[in-house]
């Protein structure tokens, strides 16, 4: 055996390995979004982020509220929660409702759709009767039930329509009428504008709006031709020409987009303090409950605008959060809509994502200085039990609409098998190990005492 010049033997080194290529999937950053699309992909990801994201929404609402209505409560020598009470025993009923929503079948949804709109189309026409209406900032939208309590009727009309018009085209596809433009716009449209008669003759143009917007979107997934889309959506838009055109309050509302000053006779204030609110928020925010603006300064802190005071208090953090658990719910419902063979189902869950997103976007882009104040509320978010309730319910079923899901049952079968085999075990092993012994240390010292100790 050769030795080196120590003369020890030399040292027996192994081999090299070659180097092998290392795969895409073993860098850490490719497997995270790896497991992020896998998670993404689940059967169950509809179903938690609508349940998840619209309890989010609502408790953060619940909070917001209760944070920028203290000061106009005082100002009405109310007690500071007044209108949190009121909201927490809305968001309650709301809850209610919205796991019955989620439990009802299919069909019991369907059945609910004609008695529900004749209901709303009856209590929106009993609002315009002197004596029962009440008007409401200028828009008599609203009956009084007694005391401070009142209703809302149109928002009614929004579920209403969605649950209407949902099977009312899933039946006429079911026949395949859908292929004739007749059939596709009547009765739709025609029922459509009779609700928007009856909400324009209060003056609520916001909630037309939106009413506008699900037809638009009931429409477009029937599969409207891009010819018949174009002309309704040409007739709706003269009529509301008119409408702006014809309404000194509304001009100014228009002209108050992107504003920086109240203007003459302060007819922006409101738009410009709520930029003001937007704008002093900062990263962080100043703090919860230390708004500024709240103190009088921005109308409708509590309602419409209460999105300024969430930026104002919680700041750019804050906002962005509300904004990602709305994207969250509108991608949601827009997966429960494209995933389904029902088409009852793909036209409810469609227009309830079109009735929640065309809101929240109308409201932030009032807020933010790029669209006209029209007056809706946040949904789920701002104060207003008649708000709160119809929205609460879609909710319910959409959640339900994503349990329907076959990939999802199954899923959810599943777990309930394996939560019941894991209850299963454990009594067993319960009962296999004999009674319970409460082996607290007084039962421990009192068994190690003699007989005649006291």
């Amino acid at each position: 055996m050769p030795t080196s010049r120590t003369g020890r033997p030399p040292v027996q080194r192994a081999p090299r390995r070659p180097a092998v290529a290392r795969s895409p999937h073993d860098n850490p950053a490719a497997r995270l979004v790896t497991r992020a699309r896998r998670a993404w992909d689940r059967p169950l990801t509809a179903y938690y982020l609508i349940l998840g994201g619209s309890l989010l929404i609502t408790v953060l609402g619940l909070v917001m509220v209760y944070s920028a209505s203290q000061i106009t409560a005082l100002q009405l020598s109310l007690p500071g929660s007044y209108f949190f009470r009121k909201q927490f025993l809305a968001a309650l009923i709301g809850g209610v409702l919205m796991l019955v929503a989620s439990r009802m079948p299919v069909k019991l949804h369907r059945a609910l759709a004609y008695p529900m709109l004749a209901s709303a189309v009856f209590l929106m026409a009993l609002v315009q009767v002197p004596g029962i209406g009440v008007a409401v900032n200028g828009n008599q939208n609203w009956i009084s039930l007694g005391g401070s309590f009142q209703i809302q009727p149109s928002e009614f009309g929004k579920l209403a329509l969605v649950l209407w018009g949902a099977d009312l085209l899933a039946r006429k596809q079911d026949k395949r009428l859908l292929t004739q433009w007749k059939h596709m716009l009547v009765p739709l449209v025609p029922v459509a504008f009779l609700l928007l008669g009856l909400i324009m003759l209060g003056g609520d143009m916001g909630t037309a709006i939106i009413l506008t917007a699900i037809l638009f979107g009931l429409l477009w997934l029937a599969g409207a031709p891009t010819r018949l889309f174009v002309g309704v959506l040409s007739v709706a838009l003269a009529i509301g020409f008119i409408l702006i055109k014809t309404s000194p309050n509304r001009m100014s509302r228009l002209a108050c987009i992107g504003a920086t000053e109240p203007g003459p006779n302060d007819t922006c204030w409101q738009a410009v303090h709520g930029i003001y609110a937007l704008a002093s928020g900062g990263l962080f925010g100043s703090g919860l409950g230390a708004s500024v603006e709240k103190w009088g300064q921005l109308p409708e802190a509590h309602t419409d605008f209460i999105f300024a005071i969430t930026g104002e208090e919680l700041g750019l953090a804050g906002t962005l959060s509300v904004l990602a658990l709305f994207a969250a719910l509108g991608y949601a419902g827009i997966r429960v809509a494209g995933r389904t063979e029902d088409p009852f189902v793909r036209y409810a869950a469609g227009g309830v994502t079109t009735w929640i997103t065309a809101q929240a976007v109308i409201n932030l882009g009032a807020v933010l200085g790029l669209l006209p104040i029209a007056g809706v509320p946040l949904p789920l978010f701002s104060y207003g039990g008649s708000a709160l309730l119809p929205t609460m319910f879609a909710i319910g079923l959409l959640i339900a609409f994503a349990r329907e899901d076959p990939a999802a049952r199954a899923a959810l079968a599943m777990r309930q098998t394996r939560f019941g085999r894991k209850r299963a075990a454990v009594r067993g092993s319960a009962r296999a190990a004999g009674p319970r012994r409460w082996n607290t240390m007084r039962r421990r010292a009192s068994a190690a005492r003699s007989s005649g100790e006291r």
